[in-house]
This record gives C-alpha cells, structure tokens and sequence, in this order.
C-alpha cells in the first residue's frame, strides 16, 4: 500500500458515527479535564519534562542569515556615508553593498556557518567567520586590480566595512554560541520522536537513528498495545511508556515533532487503526522503512542521515509557515481594534445600559491540541442565565438572549473581544472556530458524533474560518450540521495556505449578511 492510498483511507474519518454503536455517549456536564486518559506515573513524568516547546532549526537558521544580511548591508551603507561626508550613495558603492550582502549569504554557506551544530561552537565557528570574510573583501580589493590598474571602489571605506563587519559578527555568533548551548542543554533544539510499535523492529530503527550522529533526534519513549510478552517493557534501553491511546493524552502534554509508526507497511488493517488513533494529533507521522525495499518518491519520503520514512502526515503550519500566519495575526488584530475600537466601546456601553452584570464574557473552549482556554466575547445574555459550560444550546427566540444581544450575535459583534484572543496567542483569526467544551447536539457531545472531530484542533482555532463563510455558522441542531462544520475545517487545515487565509478574511465580511442560523 502506498502513501496516496493511506492519506486518501485517513480523509475518510471524518464520517458520522451511528447513534445506535454501542460506545454512544450521553452528554455529561462534568469538567473536561476529567475526560483525559490517565497515564502512568513514568509518562506523565517524561511528559512534564517535555513541556517546553523546542526551537525550529530552520526557523533559527533562518533568523541568522537575515540577521547577516542586515548587519553587513547597515554596516556598509553607514560605514559609506561615514566616509564620504555626504547624505547621498553612490551607485557604484550600493552594487558593491548589495553584492557583498549576496557574497556574505553564499560564501557563509558553502562554510557551512549555518548549521546549527557549527554555530553551536566557539573557535571552529569564529574561523569559519573570520576566513569567509576575509575572502569575500579581499575579492572587492584585488579583482578589480586584476581587471584595471585602480580599485573599483575606496579601500579605505572596505577596509572600515569590513572591520567593523567582522567585529559585530564575531561578536553576534559569540553570544549565539553560548545562548545555542543553554538551549541544547534545556533541550529546545532537539526533534523530539515518540516510537509507536515496540519490538525488534523498534530497536532495529532505534539502533539507526543514534547512528545519525549529525541529526539531533531525541527518542522519547515508546508506545505499543501489545504486552510485555510480544513487546519488552525496555527496548534499546527506552521504555514502553503506554499504549497508543495513551500516546494521543502524552502528546497533549508533551511537545513532540514526529510520531515514528515502526509496524510493516504490509500490515494494512493494524496500521490504519493506529494512524486512526494519532492522526489528530498536530505532528509529523512517518512510518519506518529502514528496513523495507521501497522504491520511494521524493513527495512520499524523507530521510534521517541515512534512514527513510514514509511521510502519512505532515504538521500543519509549521516553521516558517506559523511565523508568516503569526504575523499577519498581530497585525490585522492591531489594525481592526483600532478601528473598531468605536464599535465595542458602543457595544459595551450598550450593554451595560440595557441588563446588569459584566460586559464582557469568558467561556471555556478547545483550542491548539485540544488545550482548553478562556475565549471572550461580549455579553449577550443576562447575566444570571449565563451558560459558561453550554449545557443548553442557543436557538431561536432563546429567553435568555438579551435585546442588545440579539443584535450582536446576528451581526457577530460579539465576537470582536476575541481579536484579544489573537493578540495572546491562543486564536488566530483565521481556523475553525473554537467550540465549548461541553458542546452538543441531542445530548451528545460533538466528538461522540463525529469520529475524528478532534483533528479539527491541530491548529489554533480562529475567529473566522472556511465552515463560517460557507454558510455553516450559528445554532447546531442536527448532527449533520456539526459534520459539516468539521468537513469544512479539516479542508481546510489539509489545504492551508497564507493566501488562502487573506481569501476567507475577505469573504467573511459578505458572509455576515447571512444570518439564518445565528441567534
């Protein structure tokens, strides 16, 4: 079975379960908290440990070669006004700036001053410095001497360009030296891997990876249903931490980056159980093929050194994706409280006016990886029929909506506090939307009515999303209604893209006309 045909039988979870299968639940008003799986004391020890989030090593070696960049071409371009006098750049000398910014890029490189475990030590990475440097403006020296009898440009601004160029690199990847060792010691820098299926095969993968001196991998413990039997409480010197239904609670309390699935390929049935059970969760899976003849296509594998992988499912808006969404998060929240800052301020006085009690609202939803925050919203019902755990759902004529907040919730100004959610980092304003953590339909709670449901908090939940502007918003009365809403929000963690964001935070203004269903 190839990857294509594993993706294509994981799409398919997201299916109405029959309400007459015998694990049908009924809906308990209890605290979520109580709903997690317990695990062992040694789990939830190696857990805690691990609740530290690690850094992206492409993200930070990202950060370095624009810091680079921008300090070579500053440097050049104050060093050159310095020198001349005069508040003007010639021509000629911002070639030469902008060049050296591509010299420095490439020829730091090609040194691999880059790579995290070089930028980790002191004098091999002062060297490597010093050498590109110094190669790179002893190029704009002696080849236009070569080319003509004068220089192209001032030696004595290169050589002021170049020492102080050096001086503030050296002293930056100092700095960056000793901060990269405290965090390797904390354990931020690691990838951290979680083995499911124990085993001689688990210790054959085991044994590989620590191979791959170069690859900063971490094995976090091992996770398998069989029983000590067929799989050893210790392999390769790792425990079995639980089984894999305990793995889906550890990953919620643990940062790991990759789940290493090391059951054959050709055990269809098993496999596709397990991947069932994880593929919620918001980590790069890969079933291990060291050890299989497969002839791999580069979108379908990836490789540890020398050990391949076949890539089930990726990490959604991960790395450099996270940081651009991020950004465009803190800037359109900035931007619309400052201009709707008139419309809440009108909203909460309203409010105040029209019943007593608080202005604003928290109630408890799912967010990122099913952790349970505190989302705000304006007031719309009177304050002592408040549903802070939405053990009623709203519907229409509702007695406990207010007049004010009849109106806010048609036109969605209720939501508006949440762009304080966005500004804190536990909403994006974009994703699906974040449910209560007691909702339902028909007394039973909507991850008892769709199976996957919670593959929809893989990313953060959002202000607005891809099931809101198509239609499917307000009251949800009917178990069909709660499947859409997670079709549409699974399409859309499955397909995100930056743009595809900027398309539904503009669509979101036209999908407020429609108010059907919202009460």
């Amino acid at each position: 079975m190839f990857p294509e045909e594993l993706s294509a039988r994981l799409h398919k979870r997201v299916t109405m379960v029959d309400p007459s299968a015998k694990d049908q639940g009924i809906f308990r008003d209890d605290d979520p908290s109580q709903k997690t799986r317990k695990l062992s004391d040694q789990a939830l020890a190696v857990a805690e440990s691990l609740r530290a989030s690690t850094i992206s090593a492409s993200v930070l070696t990202g950060v370095v070669r624009v810091v680079d960049a921008v300090t070579v071409a500053s440097l050049g371009t104050l060093t050159l006004l310095s020198a001349s006098g005069e508040l003007t750049v010639h021509p000629l000398a911002a070639v030469g700036i902008l060049l050296g910014v591509v010299l420095v890029t490439l020829v730091f490189q090609a040194a691999d001053c880059y790579q995290v475990s070089v930028m980790r030590t002191l004098l091999p990475q002062l060297t490597r410095i010093t050498i590109s440097l110094s190669v790179i403006f002893g190029a704009f020296l002696t080849i236009p001497l070569l080319l003509d009898d004068r220089p192209a440009l001032p030696p004595d601004w290169l050589g002021l360009w170049f020492g102080l160029t050096l001086l503030a690199l050296l002293t930056m990847r100092l700095a960056l030296a000793f901060l990269l060792r405290r965090w390797t010691r904390a354990g931020r820098l690691e990838h951290r891997a979680v083995i499911v299926g124990g085993g001689e095969a688990a210790a054959d993968l085991i044994r590989d990876i620590q191979k791959q001196s170069s690859h900063a991998i971490r094995i976090c413990g091992i996770f398998d249903d069989r029983k000590n039997d067929r799989s050893p409480a210790i392999v390769a010197g790792y425990p079995k931490l639980g089984s894999v239904a305990d793995l889906v609670e550890f990953a919620r309390i643990a940062h790991v980056d990759m789940l290493i699935v090391t059951i054959p390929i050709n055990a269809e049935r098993r496999l596709l159980e397990f991947l069932k059970q994880l593929w919620v969760l918001p980590v790069d899976i890969r079933l291990s093929a060291h050890t299989a003849s497969l002839d791999f296509r580069d979108r379908a594998s990836s490789f540890i050194g020398g050990v391949p992988f076949v890539d089930v499912v990726d990490k959604p808006v991960a790395d450099w994706d996270a940081i651009v969404k991020r950004t465009l998060d803190l800037l359109v929240a900035s931007t619309a409280l400052i201009l709707l800052s008139p419309v809440m301020l009108a909203t909460a006085l309203a409010i105040r006016l029209d019943s007593p009690g608080p202005v604003l609202f928290r109630q408890k939803r799912y967010g990122f990886n099913n952790e349970v925050i505190d989302v705000f919203k304006f007031r719309s019902m009177y304050h002592h029929l408040s549903d802070p755990l939405a053990k009623r759902v709203v519907s229409k004529g509702d007695s406990r909506i207010t007049r004010v907040g009849r109106f806010i919730r048609k036109a969605s100004i209720d939501e508006l506090p949440q762009l304080f959610n966005v500004l804190s980092g536990e909403l994006s304003l974009v994703g699906p939307r974040p449910h209560a953590v007691n909702a339902h339909t028909n007394e039973r709670l909507w991850e008892q009515v769709v199976d996957g449901y919670f593959a929809r908090h893989k990313v953060k939940p959002g202000i607005t999303g891809w099931a809101q502007v198509n239609g499917w918003r307000g009251e949800v009365d009917t178990p069909e209604k709660i499947h859409k809403r997670v079709e549409y929000d699974i399409y859309y963690i499955e397909n995100w893209s930056i743009l595809f964001d900027i398309y539904i935070l503009l669509r979101t203004p036209f999908a407020l006309f429609n108010t059907e269903n919202a009460y």
